[in-house]
């Protein structure tokens, strides 16, 4: 996978330095731009606002003339289709500037647009592990956290489970082949983990750590 100039100095795309003796990168990935926009910046929410805002324009004029109502409706349609660049724009950037890293012994994501940050996950701090699924084989793997370990939530949004601020989970937001990644995580963490419990669902599997 290529990457942007500012990460060239990387000994492995993603990671801030090479892995040490015996342990492998099983996979490597970022965010879909387009999953992204839609789940994290809400990109449907936004496009539908705008569609509702003209036609309540046209439905409180009260102009039956197709004219005029394609007038009236035009300057909402423009803005939206704006608003919904900037945020296909934004989404882009944050695909761009993240890699997800596999291993079999951790979960290390490089994330962050204008202040960039290492995450580093060893199997044996992860708690639990649940994939949401989505139709086009997207999907977000949250990371449940155990011990002490603490996240701020803005520090990893967008790359984080929606929703859960008291205590942040970290995510591997919007990726392609999804359950493929789930699968890979699950083998690996029973491969790595000492007496690993492991449950494999659809939409969900968890993992025990010593």
């Amino acid at each position: 996978m290529s990457d942007h100039d500012d990460f060239a100095m990387e000994p492995v795309p993603g990671l801030p330095e090479a892995p040490p003796k015996g342990e492998q990168v099983l996979w490597q990935g970022r965010p879909d731009t387009l999953a992204l926009a839609q789940e994290a910046l809400g990109l449907w929410w936004v496009a539908g606002y705008f569609v509702l805002l003209a036609v309540w324009r046209v439905w409180a004029a009260g102009d039956g003339s197709v004219g005029s109502a394609v007038a009236l409706m035009l300057p909402y349609l423009a803005i939206g289709v704006v608003t919904c660049a900037i945020l296909l724009g934004i989404a882009h950037l944050y695909s761009r500037t993240t890699v997800y890293t596999l291993t079999t012994a951790r979960i290390a994501m490089r994330i962050g647009a204008a202040l960039t940050v290492t995450l580093n996950l060893p199997f044996t701090q992860i708690a639990n592990a649940s994939l949401d699924l989505k139709r086009r084989g997207t999907g977000t793997i949250a990371l449940e956290t155990m011990g002490d370990t603490r996240l701020a939530y803005l520090v990893c949004w967008p790359h984080v489970r929606p929703w859960h601020l008291s205590r942040t989970q970290p995510a591997l937001r919007c990726i392609p082949d999804a359950a493929r990644v789930a699968q890979m995580l699950a083998e690996a963490a029973d491969a790595r983990v000492s007496q690993p419990v492991v449950t494999r669902q659809p939409t969900a599997m968890a993992v025990a750590a010593e």
